[in-house]
C-alpha cells in the first residue's frame, strides 16, 4: 500500500492562488450585468423615439400633400426601430443567459421559451438576420426617396454594404451547418 505524500506547502500554495484567480474569472462575468441594464435603458430610449415617430407619422398622414410613398417611409421606419428594439432584447436575454447567469423563468408562465434557450451560435444568427433585416430597409428607404435626393455613390455604398451582411449571413449559416454536421 503506498501513501501519497502530503503536497509541499509551495504546491499548496500554487494551487490557492491557482483557486482565487479561477474564483476571480468566473465572478467577473457579473461585470457585463450593467451592460445589459444599459441596454435596457437604450431600449426606454428607443421606445420614447419611437412614440415621436409614431405621433408624428399620424399627424402628417393627415396632411394633403401626404403621399403613398410617405407613407410606406413612414412605416418603414417604424418597422426599423421595432427591429432594432427586437435586437437590443435578443442581445439582453440571450447574453445575459449566456455569459452571466441563468434566468429562472419558474413563476412566469408567458415567458417566450426561445428567450433561455438560444445559444451563441442562434445568437449570431437572430443578430445578422435582423442586421440584414435593417439595412434591407434603409436600402428601400434610400430607393424609394430616390426621387428627393439621388446619390449615386451613397446608394452604390448602402447596396454593396448590405450585400455584404446578406453573404456575411450565408456564410456563417453554411460554416454553422458544417460544424454541425462534423460533430455528429
Amino acid at each position: 500500500m503506498s501513501e501519497q505524500a502530503a503536497p509541499s506547502r509551495p504546491d499548496r500554495l500554487r494551487r490557492a492562488i491557482g483557486r482565487a484567480a479561477e474564483t476571480a474569472l468566473f465572478n467577473s462575468r457579473w461585470l457585463m450585468a450593467p451592460f445589459y441594464v444599459g441596454l435596457v435603458i437604450s431600449l426606454a430610449v428607443l421606445f420614447l423615439k419611437f412614440v415621436r415617430t409614431l405621433w408624428d407619422f399620424i399627424l402628417e398622414a393627415s396632411s394633403s400633400s401626404w403621399k403613398s410613398t410617405d407613407t410606406i417611409l413612414g412605416v418603414l421606419s417604424l418597422i426599423d426601430m421595432t427591429l432594432v428594439a427586437n435586437l437590443i432584447l435578443i442581445v439582453v436575454f440571450s447574453g445575459y443567459e449566456n455569459f452571466v447567469s441563468r434566468i429562472d423563468t419558474t413563476g412566469h408562465p408567458n415567458w417566450p421559451v426561445w428567450m433561455t434557450k438560444i445559444d451563441f451560435a442562434g445568437l449570431k444568427q437572430k443578430l445578422l438576420a435582423s442586421i440584414v433585416a435593417i439595412s434591407a430597409i434603409h436600402v428601400l428607404e434610400a430607393f424609394l426617396n430616390i426621387d428627393h435626393a439621388f446619390d449615386a455613390t451613397k446608394m452604390t455604398w448602402l447596396v454593396a454594404v448590405h450585400l455584404v451582411f446578406v453573404i456575411s449571413t450565408l456564410l456563417l449559416a453554411l460554416s454553422d451547418r458544417w460544424a454541425d454536421k462534423h460533430d455528429e
